[in-house]
């Protein structure tokens, strides 16, 4: 191997009582065709059998890299493991996701092709529970500067925590604490501003399990990490004031319909006269 095909991946899996599917999921990371990663397992505070798991995988392989801590939610967490990486590259999975065997290779395989590019994503298969069966399939459908593409919220270039990162020296990867919905996207705005170009790859990336932690089971949680993240993105150089007030009204929009479809008129009704 040569140049970024031999290049080390930083995986961070922050967990937090995720005995049901960690094994599955650290399995997937084994399975890898690139086989030249690290794995940091932060244990957020869990109180079933998550960490006898975890230890018992770093404790075979010394690619995966134990910790833990008090719980301090998902983006502490993380931040933990962007703190101790050491990799080339790096990239996010939930504790109860699936790499699909080529997910790294083939994101890497972008990164060669264009020096220029910072972030890679890829296809993600949305899968039932058991991820036996394929619900849907989401693809990007955005190449370039990705700022103005996340802060439209179009969908084209943001699913979830699913991109590679093109880690660069002298640049500070962390996520604003406290946030319990949208951190991912505030995340990736923060890194995009700074520039760098997005692609993609047409191979799956992800076999994303349906049903754990979805943001629609809290509408209250959404709206509030939505103002939230309106707020933050007046510190973001390179968000106009029209883009501003796009977020604005597209995110009001969502939580309209989202309450509306939880038939919750009042709270759609409060959603829209709100002042932000």
């Amino acid at each position: 191997m040569s140049g970024i095909a031999s290049s080390l991946v930083s995986v961070i899996i922050p967990f937090y009582n995720a005995e049901a599917f960690l094994a599955e999921t650290l399995d997937s990371l084994l399975n890898q065709s690139h086989s030249h990663w690290e794995a940091w397992l932060i244990n957020d505070g869990s109180r079933d059998n998550s960490a006898q798991i975890a230890q018992e995988f770093a404790q075979k392989d010394a690619r995966f890299r134990y910790h833990e801590q008090e719980n301090a939610g998902v983006s502490a967490a993380r931040n933990v493991g962007l703190g101790k990486m050491t990799g080339d590259f790096f990239c996010f999975l939930d504790a109860d996701d699936v790499f699909p065997e080529n997910s790294l290779a083939d994101r890497l395989h972008i990164f060669q092709q264009d020096s220029a590019v910072e972030f890679v994503d890829g296809q993600v298969e949305v899968k039932d529970a058991q991820l036996k069966s394929v619900q849907s399939v989401w693809m990007p459908s955005f190449e370039g500067a990705p700022l103005a593409d996340l802060v439209a919220i179009t969908g084209r270039s943001f699913f979830g925590p699913t991109w590679m990162f093109r880690r660069l020296p002298n640049r500070t990867y962390a996520f604003v604490v406290g946030h319990t919905h949208g951190e991912d996207l505030l995340f990736y705005i923060q890194q995009a501003q700074y520039g760098g170009l997005y692609r993609y790859t047409k191979s799956t990336i992800l076999n994303y399990r349906k049903g754990h932690g979805s943001a629609m089971s809290n509408l209250k949680g959404l709206e509030e990490g939505y103002r939230t993240l309106y707020r933050e993105l007046h510190q973001v150089q390179g968000v106009t004031k029209a883009q501003l007030h796009g977020f604005r009204r597209k995110t009001r929009s969502i939580m309209v319909k989202s309450y509306l479809g939880g038939r919750k008129p009042i709270a759609a009704l409060a959603a829209l006269l709100k002042r932000w």
